[in-house]
């Protein structure tokens, strides 16, 4: 809601990512672990729901990897069990987000990131996010009706970024 304050302001231009607990970090129980650490660095949850997305989600989801000889695997993966959908808003938060989880490949992804301390293997690394703006605001379209995302500013803002 818009009380026309500054923060009010400064939320609505911060910029939106996906980031998505696959099934396996939803399984492996790390759920609250990926959403602390997003928390923890200052970002603000807009969105959140746990589902397991079907057939036709998953491919259009992944429809850039299409003709990709992996395609069927990662459509079968994602849709074998719940995944827990995210939207994090913040100022560089889709940048930020691709630290933060690390490396495709877990064996290469730093330590401290998500896929580095928590994943060992390319075919399950644990949670997915967009990789820009366009990809951003596709894979929010798909994942959520605008209805499901909250705009608010969160109480400590202030101490979070300079103004």
């Amino acid at each position: 809601m818009d009380h026309g304050c500054r923060l009010c302001e400064l939320a609505m231009a911060r910029e939106r990512t996906l980031i998505a607990i696959k099934p396996d970090g939803v399984q492996r129980g790390l759920v609250a672990e990926i959403l602390g650490r997003f928390e923890r660095k200052g970002f603000t949850l807009v969105g959140l729901k746990l589902l397991t997305p079907s057939r036709a989600l998953a491919e259009q989801h992944y429809g850039v990897h299409r003709e990709r000889p992996f395609f069927g695997g990662l459509v079968e993966f994602i849709t074998s069990g719940p995944v827990v959908a995210m939207v994090w808003e913040g100022e560089g938060v889709i940048a930020t987000a691709r630290v933060l989880i690390g490396a495709t490949k877990p064996l290469e992804a730093a330590p401290g990131s998500i896929r580095g301390d928590l994943a060992v293997d390319i075919g399950r690394n644990v949670v997915h996010g967009s990789d820009g703006p366009d990809t951003a605001r596709f894979e929010i379209g798909l994942w959520f009706q605008p209805e499901e995302l909250s705009t608010w500013t969160p109480a400590d803002q202030c101490w979070r970024t300079e103004s």
